[in-house]
């Protein structure tokens, strides 16, 4: 008998994701037969900027998310640098890497430790960890207390890894130092040394704890390396530039199909989005570049205010494990443990990077070349948030921006199905997961949570002497 089931809202994570799934026995094991991820709110960041100065793009699209931020400011100061034509001085590329490179070893941290942790170890007797489902728990109790101080631990250590963030970012959430043309921080020497000693401290955190403490995981939940592959299709934009003209990165571009050791050239022209089952206006599936987002909730067909990102047609999944594997980093396997482990493993690597970098900067250095606005231009901006591709895409005419689009990690992985009906990358990941207990579905949660999804920041809209809520707009 098929069993249906819904999370709603999927809950550990930032935004609001539900999944819809659907349970029967396949030869005799009771198991995911489909799924449907559904992006619950509209993000409606685009038409805020459509009428704009270009120059306000990496300050708005910035509030697009509140838990990676760096990324999207990343993506539009590239984005304006090519529209612009500008190149920037070597200062301002290291400390627009460092300060990325802040965000992701914070995310980082704070993924596995307070978001997916808790899917395998028993906490404290109160919320944030009840109500809870006492089921498949696999660690001694000596096990289960060290990783649950290492939960502990980890709070003190993301909010040191956010004051990275802000030494030459300026703040965070939203850091206002990325501007095309370079950064508005300068590298004094204090905030070298400042960084230095964040650092220091981080680097043993991942080394000596992080990445045990995934590995025991992974000793004592081997079935998950079998569980949540998918497609095995992977992509990476590519991430951290290593020189001005980018022509080299830590973290390479570039995609794989099927589980293939040898990626391929990415051709950002291959990538489309389509639409048929988003609640947005039916059209053909089109580049970004000509993208529309029109809404129309409710529709026929439509499930998800997500679109469903697409690279020559094919779903593709972003994220650390396709980083590190299109890098030729971590080529273990595709699975819910191999996402777990080759974060903690970036994670280490990007540290270890920024060490590097951050003796890198010259205190007395230029760090802007100021642009010149066009009157008209077409450009893109492509990056890696911790979560994934990361693409902006804008058209500027009389000096104003008329049109913008934003391709996000989650929308690529937690996409809806395609105009061929082929179910977005969590979708088929969670198709034919193994469930123990159809009441209490843990193994989904585990498949959901290894993706780290972030559909985060819903905004709400007041207005004096009316209900508190009167609209809600929201982030795919």
């Amino acid at each position: 008998m098929k069993i249906q089931a819904a999370f709603d809202p999927v809950t550990r994570i930032e935004g609001h994701l539900n999944i819809n799934i659907e349970i029967d026995t396949v030869n005799g094991v009771q198991q995911v037969v489909d799924a449907k991820a559904i992006g619950g709110l509209f993000r409606g960041f685009e038409k805020l900027l459509i009428g704009r100065d270009p120059r306000d793009a990496q300050h708005i699209t910035e509030r697009i998310c509140g838990v990676c931020p760096v990324a999207h400011g990343m993506a539009a100061v590239k984005n304006l640098d090519t529209a612009f034509g500008v190149a920037i001085p070597d200062n301002a590329l290291i400390m627009r890497n460092l300060v990325n490179g802040s965000n992701f070893v914070e995310s980082h941290i704070l993924h596995f430790y307070l978001l997916s942790t808790p899917d395998f170890i028993e906490g404290a007797a109160m919320p944030p960890w009840q109500a809870d489902w006492p089921v498949d728990r696999r660690l001694s109790k000596d096990q289960n207390d060290q990783l649950f101080s290492h939960y502990v631990q980890a709070l003190t250590i993301r909010r040191k890894a956010d004051q990275m963030t802000a030494i030459f970012g300026g703040k965070i959430p939203h850091p206002p130092a990325y501007i095309s043309g370079g950064f508005t921080c300068t590298p004094r020497q204090e905030r070298i040394d400042l960084f230095n000693t964040f650092i220091n401290e981080l680097i043993p955190f991942i080394q000596d704890v992080y990445i045990p403490d995934v590995q025991l995981l992974a000793s004592k939940y081997p079935d998950y390396f079998s569980y949540g592959k998918g497609y095995g299709n992977l992509m990476s934009y590519g991430v951290f530039d290593l020189d001005t003209a980018a022509t080299s990165r830590l973290l390479n571009r570039g995609y794989i199909v099927g589980g293939s050791r040898s990626p391929q050239a990415l051709d950002v022209n291959q990538i489309s989005e389509h639409v048929s089952h988003s609640w947005f206006q039916n059209a053909p599936a089109a580049h970004p570049s000509q993208g529309q987002s029109i809404p129309e909730n409710p529709k026929t067909g439509g499930y998800s205010w997500l679109k469903a990102p697409r690279y020559n047609n094919l779903p593709f999944e972003v994220g650390p494990l396709a980083r590190m594997w299109v890098n030729g980093d971590y080529q273990n396997g595709i699975s819910v443990l191999d996402r777990h482990l080759s974060r903690a493993q970036e994670a280490l690597k990007v540290a270890q990077a920024m060490k590097q970098w951050v003796n890198q900067l010259d205190p007395t250095g230029p760090v802007y070349n100021e642009p010149t606005l066009p009157a008209s231009a077409e450009s893109y901006g492509l990056t890696e948030a911790p979560r994934g591709s990361l693409g902006h895409w804008l058209e500027i005419n009389d000096s104003k921006l008329s049109r913008y689009q934003v391709i996000s990690p989650t929308t690529w992985n937690c996409s809806p199905r395609d105009d061929a009906g082929q179910p977005g990358p969590l979708e088929q990941a969670l198709i034919g997961t193994p469930i123990i207990n159809a009441d209490k579905p843990i193994e989904v949660m585990r498949v959901i949570h290894s993706f780290d999804p972030c559909l985060d920041c819903a905004t709400h809209i007041i207005r004096p002497g009316k209900e508190t809520e009167v609209f809600k707009l929201g982030l795919c």
